[in-house]
């Protein structure tokens, strides 16, 4: 419980910015929402240590990679940058993601 508390701090939980109760209530329900989110995709289409990564280490090692979006033969390419060190780990993350089959 610990740990997901200290993962929704990181989230966006370290302060509630607002005066109004509504406001700060609706910035938590949108702060779990997001957690649970990024949860349920790391659980999926991650592997091996990747999966227990905290939401810091995902921002800095997935989510703020240098990518272009590239039109061919009527497809929607994503280049990633080579050197990157984990271009691998989120191409195959990529791959798992469009493996699951369509919801019904």
């Amino acid at each position: 419980a610990e740990d997901r508390i200290r993962c929704t701090k990181d989230m966006g939980l370290r302060n509630l910015p607002f005066h109004d109760f509504a406001a700060n209530a609706a910035r938590l329900q949108l702060v779990l929402m997001a957690i649970d989110r990024l949860a349920w995709t790391q659980g999926i289409t991650l592997e091996g240590e990747a999966r227990n990564w905290k939401p810091k280490r995902l921002r800095y090692a997935l989510l703020h990679v240098a990518a272009r979006f590239c039109r061919s033969g009527r497809r929607l390419h994503l280049r990633l940058q080579r050197t990157w060190r984990w271009s691998a780990l989120l191409c195959a993350a990529f791959q798992r993601l469009r493996r699951l089959p369509p919801p019904a």
